[in-house]
């Protein structure tokens, strides 16, 4: 990539995010309330995204081999232990991606 084209893409990608960040307070002043269906998409969305990343985390796993996804698994209950003990959504998948970390990469080598 020329450096025009890096410039050119940082400066696209950095108007995206401008334009994502304004563009809901233009859409919904605070002086008109919120549509009903953004209030349903906004109780519903998070638990469907995290039931899409569940799924994705999941998908791949090879129950053929001597591992039986136990690293997946583990880092999992981890993650869902913690969340449901300490209820701080950081916290729990922070926790949980570096337990399968070192599970992967420690413990379960081939």
């Amino acid at each position: 990539m020329t450096l025009n084209e890096q410039i050119i893409t940082i400066g696209v990608a950095i108007l995206a995010v401008q334009i994502s960040r304004i563009l809901p307070f233009l859409l919904f002043p605070a002086d008109r309330p919120i549509p009903p269906y953004i209030r349903y998409l906004g109780k519903v969305l998070p638990a469907a995204m995290f039931g899409m990343l569940v799924v994705y985390c999941y998908k791949n796993i090879d129950l053929s081999t001597s591992y039986l996804g136990a690293p997946d698994f583990i880092a999992g209950a981890v993650v869902l232990g913690l969340h449901f003990w300490k209820k701080n959504m950081f916290l729990s998948m922070s926790a949980g991606t570096g337990l399968y970390m070192f599970l992967v990469q420690v413990i379960f080598t081939h």
